[in-house]
């Protein structure tokens, strides 16, 4: 089962090196520091994209994630 967040994905990147989960922008930065495309992310907030450059192609963006926490099930 996986944690709860609003959106939990894998890390791709697009042709303009933005980082990307599902429709959100994900923080370049905290990518680059923690991360690696393939990452199982998951989404805790979403806040509006200030970046004219990337707001149409995606409009929210989310610098709080971290890794998709995979508990395991109950044996």
């Amino acid at each position: 089962m996986l944690q709860k967040g609003v959106y939990t994905g894998v890390i791709e990147k697009d042709e303009n090196n933005n980082f990307f989960c599902g429709e959100y922008l994900l923080d370049y930065q905290m990518v680059v520091a923690k991360h690696v495309v393939g990452d199982m992310v998951t989404i805790k907030t979403i806040i509006e994209n200030p970046s004219d450059i990337s707001h149409n192609k995606y409009p929210k963006k989310s610098k709080n994630f971290d890794k998709a926490n995979n508990k395991p099930e109950n044996k």
